[in-house]
């Protein structure tokens, strides 16, 4: 498959995966919108941050490194070796869900059984929906690396309305069941997931022609020995291990905060509930956009660079199309998160208010969403820069970047204690910005060293037109203002003059980025709007 032909592809996978993050994101942030008014906070601290971790640790543990690992670009990749590498995800999974379940049952302290009953069902049942989601790993890799852009979205898609919908009806209907009612719903999520996509691949494999798919029939989707072939490929399982240890630390600068709030009880239940309703206000707007990014643009950057291979010794037209995806996409990534920058922070407060009224706008609320909003920022940049570098590294540069992921994860766990002991709960984010800081520096050096042979530099391109930093500026001034005279106590209608008044100067932001940065937009939508030939070459709905 030709480089063109992958981007086409990526771009579709990207589009279709920030819809898919959308609509979680939305239903998310309706669902807690909701259940605030039937559950505490103390009950949605102890789902969403002590439950939810517990299950997010093990499924990142058990596959991310494989995932990364099995989707980079190989000249002698054997689907049989790849699939039998994959199974050690559900082993992985068992030994990891068996051991963090022990350590949340037996050392972390458990919420009042009086307010929040069945603790011990919940832990059990979160470690049980984890280790099952890993039975369907080798058919996700599959589908990912043959470009099955659709099949993830509706798969996910499915499963998250499902476990919403569920729910929804077990909260208002059986209020008592309490984590119950969460279990029940992660289990029905776990289902969907696992029986959408074995009846995809089977009706698959059974009802096409495409005679290039690597599974032939339904036992080739379980490990196997083939005659002649090791039970897998030692460099891919190299590479493997040195992603896995990469992806430990990277787990904890990830969901740090969560670590630190579970494993040193520094701020209550009530207060890591408000902490997941404004990291999920937060990252609305932004995350089902930035995260699909990434994901695309590493599967993009995977099959397009020759992993550990010097830029001059890869084939000029792979680096030149590389290079002008990732300086595209790194100045579309910045100018949406300026965007989110600019905004939010003047109306921090006026979303708060429309969400969960005073519960949320009389304490810190508002100053932590403000926050939050340089926090995204940082995400954007970092996100895709580190896209590019995790496919660009060979396996000794993960290892040498494991050690220092050693380093940051210390440091950020102790910041995150430390300036939580001193400034609360907006410690984390502060300690969350530093560790983005550093994470942005590293993979900046890199890059510029890689480029180092080459007359061309992606990094340049980052930093809009003065005429596009000037319109930020401005609007940022005037929105200020606006929310002094018209936002949050004086009126519904002075609130809509708030309003209105952030939206002419929104506009006024995009109209100067389309008049100076034409080059990007074309770009952007030539790969995600215009119906290219190449793009019939690898459809696969």
């Amino acid at each position: 498959m030709g480089d063109s032909a992958t981007l086409a592809s990526a771009a579709r996978s990207a589009t279709y995966n920030m819809i898919l993050q959308m609509v979680f994101r939305v239903l998310t942030f309706l669902l807690n919108a909701f259940v605030l008014r039937y559950i505490s906070k103390e009950m949605l601290g102890v789902v969403n941050v002590r439950l939810t971790l517990l299950y997010s640790t093990t499924l990142f543990i058990a596959r991310e490194a494989f995932r990364r690992a099995c989707l980079s670009k190989t000249a002698d990749r054997k689907w049989r070796q790849v699939i039998n590498l994959l199974w050690c995800t559900v082993l992985l999974g068992l030994l990891c869900g068996i051991a963090l379940a022990y350590f949340w049952l037996k050392v972390l302290e458990h919420p009042n059984p009086d307010s929040i009953p069945n603790y011990s069902i919940g832990v059990i049942t979160f470690t049980v929906s984890a280790v099952l989601e890993l039975l369907a790993e080798p058919l996700f890799v599959v589908g990912q690396a043959l470009l099955f852009v659709k099949l993830r979205v509706v798969v996910e898609g499915v499963a998250i309305l499902s476990r919403c919908l569920v729910t929804v009806a077990l909260v208002v209907f059986f209020p008592h069941w309490g984590i119950v009612a969460f279990c029940c719903s992660q289990l029905v999520f776990t289902a969907v997931y696992i029986a959408l996509y074995y009846a995809y691949f089977i009706k698959y494999v059974y009802n096409s022609k495409d005679k290039s798919f690597p599974l032939k029939s339904v036992r080739d989707f379980f490990p196997k020995r083939s005659p002649g072939q090791n039970w897998t490929n030692l460099a891919l399982a190299k590479l493997t291990w040195s992603f896995f240890k990469q992806g430990f630390f990277k787990q904890i600068l990830t969901e740090g905060e969560k670590y630190v709030m579970t494993f040193f009880s520094v701020v209550n239940f009530a207060d890591q509930g408000l902490y997941d309703i404004i990291a999920n206000l937060g990252s609305l707007a932004a995350r089902f956009i930035f995260l699909p990014i990434e994901e695309s643009g590493y599967l993009f950057f995977a099959q397009s660079l020759s992993r550990g291979v010097p830029i001059k010794q890869q084939p000029k037209e792979s680096v030149a199309l590389a290079t002008q995806v990732l300086e595209n996409l790194l100045k579309f990534v910045f100018l949406i998160g300026l965007t989110i920058l600019i905004f939010g922070y003047p109306y921090s407060y006026l979303l708060l208010d429309l969400y969960g009224g005073t519960i949320l706008t009389s304490g810190t609320g508002p100053v932590l969403l403000k926050s939050y909003c340089v926090y995204v920022l940082l995400i954007a940049i970092n996100g895709t820069l580190e896209a590019y570098v995790f496919a660009a590294m060979s396996s000794n540069d993960v290892d040498r970047y494991n050690h220092k992921l050693l380093v940051f994860s210390i440091l950020f766990l102790f910041f995150s204690w430390l300036f939580t002991k001193i400034i609360g709960v907006l410690g984390f984010i502060v300690a969350n910005c530093i560790n983005m800081i550093v994470r942005i520096i590293y993979s900046c050096l890199f890059v510029h060293n890689y480029y180092k042979e080459s007359d061309r530099n992606p990094l340049r391109c980052l930093i809009p037109s003065t005429l596009v930093l000037l319109t930020f500026g401005v609007s940022l001034v005037i929105t200020i203002i606006s929310e002094k005279m018209f936002c949050c106590d004086q009126g519904i209608m002075l609130k809509f003059v708030h309003v209105c008044i952030g939206g002419v100067c929104c506009l006024a932001v995009a109209f100067a980025v389309y008049f100076s940065e034409y080059d990007m937009i074309e770009f952007i939508m030539q790969q995600f709007v215009s119906k290219r030939k190449t793009t019939k070459v690898t459809k696969k709905d």
